[in-house]
């Protein structure tokens, strides 16, 4: 496989693709967001299945996004990368996917998973859950609107507005329950907030450990991650941390994505639908859920011992391409009540 950064890359990535058109070569070329040293195992499993030579430009997702919009016609891109439902819409609305028919991406991956007109399709689940300290706290909230209860004020650590997470949350929760009810959720966390938002997940459990707050918002991977192997400041106090399932017996469980689409200029476009179903396969989802601490989409695909350990959860079926419809107004509100 080979692996390019960002800058500095065009020539080599270019001149890849010439040589694939010019002398058939079997590639396809991937732009990806994703940061994971273990999605290697991705690639090189899928170049030894299809003899398809992976080549790669890692960035962040806001800069591969308009380093295509500026390469245009002429773009190299054949696959887009990235996490989370907010990045996934941006780039549609930007023009960077097309349509995909792919009876195999629409067997495998539930409907509410996809975008509408089979632009993007998320590969892999990530549930956004509370994790509190079990000496501190003994009434947790159980859903997502009672964190903006009174009685947790001064307890709780969540991320920025910034935060593309909390961004499709606040997004859903308008899709489920309208604007004005929305803007008086997030009023009600921003006053319950122990300290201003600051840093990724795992700060907002290291939070926890340093007593700053009782109660925060994570995705469940970081917790995952903290069980499968050491990350400072976290696994070192495991024993400490509670969890709740939010909304099992409302909505369910809000969850976001990580997944992609094939780029609107894709110079091989069927090596890249073949590399999306692929991420569908249940060899990939399996890995998706051993090498990231993720959940699959693809129903009855079994998860690492790591993941497991939280237990099982009812999920919020919501379709996340009307959620990503609604992501403006999550920003407005944000905006409005003074989350940072």
């Amino acid at each position: 496989m080979k692996r390019l950064v960002l800058y500095g890359a065009a020539v080599l990535l270019g001149l890849a693709a010439q040589n694939a058109l010019a002398g058939g070569e079997k590639v396809v070329n991937l732009y990806s967001s994703r940061h994971y040293d273990t999605d290697e195992r991705l690639y090189s499993d899928f170049e030894k299945a299809t003899g398809i030579k992976v080549n790669r430009i890692e960035g962040k997702a806001d800069e591969l996004m308009a380093r295509m919009r500026a390469e245009g016609r002429n773009s190299p891109a054949d696959v887009f990368l990235t996490v989370d439902t907010s990045r996934l819409a941006r780039a549609k609305n930007m023009g960077l996917l097309q349509s995909v028919d792919s009876p195999i991406l629409e067997e495998r991956i539930p409907d509410h998973l996809q975008d509408t007109d089979n632009q993007w399709f998320g590969f892999s689940k990530r549930a956004r859950i509370f994790f509190y300290d079990k000496e501190k706290v003994t009434d947790p909230p159980q859903t997502y609107a009672a964190l903006a209860d009174p009685k947790y004020k001064g307890m709780i650590c969540i991320r920025s507005s910034s935060n593309t997470y909390n961004q499709t949350l606040l997004a859903a929760i308008v899709t489920h329950e309208g604007e004005d009810a929305a803007r008086a959720w997030a009023q009600g966390v921003v006053d319950n907030m122990a300290r201003p938002p600051q840093g990724g997940d795992t700060d907002q459990l290291r939070g926890i450990v340093s007593g700053e707050c009782e109660i925060s918002v994570v995705n469940t991977y970081y917790f995952s991650r903290a069980l499968r192997k050491n990350v400072r400041g976290v696994s070192d106090y495991i024993d400490i941390f509670g969890w709740v399932w939010p909304d099992q017996d409302g909505n369910g469980t809000h969850i976001n994505l990580s997944g992609g689409g094939v780029a609107a200029n894709a110079p091989h476009r069927e090596n890249a639908v073949k590399f999306l179903e692929y991420l569908a396969s249940d060899k990939a989802q399996e890995y998706f859920s051993a090498g990231n601490d993720e959940y699959p989409v693809v129903e009855g695909v079994a998860v690492a011992p790591s993941v497991a350990r939280l237990g099982t959860f009812r999920a919020d079926r919501i379709n996340l391409s009307e959620v990503a419809g609604n992501l403006p107004v999550a920003q407005k509100i944000f905006d409005e009540v003074g989350w940072k």
